[in-house]
């Protein structure tokens, strides 16, 4: 009988434990890409395209796209833009030590 994993025990047999390069390196692009995804469900809940918010922050569509899909190359700033310019919103950040 095959025994069950959980995710997490999966991720330390596949990618190390917690607090190694590539485990770390895996949980910062998961981080990228929730961003993106919290990005793009805000656009809809905006009913905008990608093409409207690309205008209304000087990017192009394709640019949206990408960060939509991998928001793990999106600086600081370019995020402040397309929320604040582009959405209307306000941006939140924490950090953990």
């Amino acid at each position: 009988m095959m025994e069950t994993k959980s995710w997490k025990d999966i991720k330390d047999s596949v990618y190390g434990a917690k607090g190694t390069e590539r485990r770390d390196a895996l949980e910062r692009d998961f981080e990228g890409f929730k961003v993106g995804l919290l990005l793009k469900k805000a656009r809809e809940d905006k009913h905008l395209t990608q093409a409207e918010l690309a205008d209304l922050v000087n990017r192009k569509r394709e640019y949206i796209s990408r960060i939509e899909n991998n928001g793990s190359n999106l600086t600081l700033k370019t995020l402040y833009d397309i929320v604040e310019k582009g959405l209307g919103g306000k941006v939140k950040i924490s950090i953990e030590v």
